[in-house]
């Protein structure tokens, strides 16, 4: 059990090395919260991956930081010592708000297990030390555009490619591509919600070119779409925005809607609700993966931890920080060596801060005291 001390909200500026445009919309600069806690056995850091703007969830920065400040922190500390295993439990009685939620519980487990003295691979069981690392890769203005930048990540050794596909830039990107790369490559695509249940036979025609999945073709919302979209189409059909938490896991795989599933910490409230959506997806037969949310070096680390387990089976989105940072916050930031990451296996989360650095790009910071 810790007691909770304080809560450090930071807000940091990063610039992307590229712009990052998906059917979402482009993002070409960061604007992350981290959450730094202080406990009577040490400290934490969390990342939340919230964006600045409610376009691919609800949740956004700002709102991020208010719903911390006056909601989740007070009912936190209110409460009297905690351990990490508690924070969801303390936090049930709000409604969603999952990105903030697991940027509190990562913070609160990473001091957890720095006071341990204990790795978070450790702490999950993981039981590979090196994880095979997919990149993705956003929408250009131009083909050329395209495969040149998918010939660099080829030439940088990834085991997969993820092509991001909206509606008039599906068909030929992932065409090419696959010329581009060859058969043997895994390669696969992500919708991001772009399409609706009309286009299932438009989408039918990826089927030629031997995808590993479609990912969220549907809106999150539409369950049922996918499950005919899945009986519809050999490609199999991966889940992402529509996986909030255990229970719509368990439902999608049951009314068959879910043949992959992308697990992100974030999006389902935090590491350990991503843990009992991979154990259920090994109980179900159900592959899992790792995607990612533009996570500086904290996320990723934690993001490689979790991919360490066994039901993760496809190479996830824990691609080198450099592929969108030019400098990263943590003082060893992820590589890619042979198309793998390395697990880390420090104590907490397996990072170390640059603090000089980060100082240098933060934007705002408060501090608030336990109630």
């Amino acid at each position: 059990m810790m007691q909770l001390q304080q809560l450090e909200l930071r807000r940091i500026a990063l610039d992307l090395v590229t712009p990052f445009r998906t059917s979402f919309g482009t993002e070409q600069l960061r604007d992350i919260l981290l959450l730094h806690v202080t406990t009577d056995q040490g400290e934490g850091w969390g990342e939340c991956v919230a964006m600045a703007e409610p376009a691919y969830s609800a949740e956004f920065v700002d709102a991020a930081v208010i719903v911390l400040r006056d909601h989740f922190w007070p009912t936190l500390t209110a409460g009297g010592p905690i351990t990490a295993e508690e924070v969801t439990e303390r936090l049930a009685r709000y409604s969603g708000h999952p990105m903030s939620k697991a940027a509190l519980e990562s913070a609160v487990l990473d001091a957890q297990l720095r006071a341990a003295g204990t790795g978070l691979h450790t702490y999950f069981g993981g039981d590979r030390d090196r994880i095979p690392s997919g990149v993705s890769v956003g929408i250009f203005d131009t083909l050329d555009e395209l495969l040149a930048q998918v010939q660099g990540y080829v030439d940088d050794g990834y085991a997969r490619i993820k092509l991001k596909i909206e509606p008039g830039w599906d068909l030929e990107p992932v065409r090419l591509v696959r010329e581009l790369i060859g058969p043997d490559m895994g390669l696969q695509v992500d919708a991001n919600t772009a399409y609706d249940r009309t286009d299932g036979e438009h989408l039918a025609r990826l089927d030629e070119y031997d995808l590993l999945l479609i990912e969220q073709p549907l809106p999150e919302e539409d369950i049922l779409g996918h499950a005919r979209l899945a009986e519809a189409i050999e490609t199999p059909v991966c889940l992402d925005e529509s996986i909030v938490s255990l229970q719509t896991a368990a439902d999608a795989i049951e009314l068959g809607a879910a043949e992959i599933i992308n697990i992100k910490p974030g999006r389902v409230g935090g590491y350990l609700e991503a843990r009992r959506i991979h154990d259920l997806c090994v109980d179900r037969g159900v592959p899992v993966w790792c995607g990612g949310m533009v996570e500086t070096g904290i996320g990723r680390a934690a993001n490689a931890a979790l991919a360490a387990l066994p039901g993760f089976t496809l190479p996830g989105d824990i691609s080198a920080s450099s592929r969108f940072y030019r400098r990263d916050i943590v003082t060893q930031p992820i590589t890619v060596d042979d198309g793998h990451v390395r697990v880390p296996d420090g104590p907490g989360m397996g990072f170390e801060l640059d603090h000089e650095f980060l100082d240098s790009i933060t934007t705002w910071s408060t501090t608030l005291n336990a109630s």
